[in-house]
């Protein structure tokens, strides 16, 4: 129904759901692998464009700092790039007071459930359990 209504909104949405993957390392990682494969059957120059540059080895190490790379580019270029657009399509659909409302309301109630949460609730389970236990021990000697 929401693709007969805003088509416009059903792509930005999935534009921004694979701008927030891309912030994964492993999704980072296999996505930027699949295509890679796929253009290589297609174009296998294209393919070896699009590598990551070498990193510097030092001393048999590679570098701890290591940064994701999707097709080549670092990876901060293409999540800038489909928030951008995603943002764009979500502006052109008129579907941005909706998705601002929809981030409100789940941070309103990531808010509530965050304060209305018990601390140390596994505890308070244990405390209730010997408590339990002690009772029916006492109950069973009668």
């Amino acid at each position: 129904m929401g693709f007969l209504r805003r088509p416009v909104a059903v792509l930005a949405a999935i534009l921004t759901a694979l701008s927030i993957a891309f912030l994964n390392d492993s999704f980072a990682g296999t996505f930027s692998e699949k295509v890679t494969r796929t253009v290589r059957q297609l174009s296998p120059h294209l393919a070896a464009k699009m590598r990551p540059p070498l990193t510097p080895v030092i001393r048999g190490r590679p570098s701890s700092k290591r940064t994701i790379h999707i097709c080549g580019r670092p990876r901060w270029v293409f999540v800038f790039i489909f928030s951008s657009v995603s943002f764009i399509l979500w502006y052109v659909s008129c579907g941005l007071l909706t998705v601002l409302w929809a981030l409100a309301i789940a941070l309103l109630a990531t808010v509530l459930h965050a304060s209305f949460r018990t601390p140390n609730l596994k505890a308070r389970l244990n405390t209730f359990r010997e408590e339990f236990r002690a009772v029916w021990r006492n109950y069973s000697e009668l």
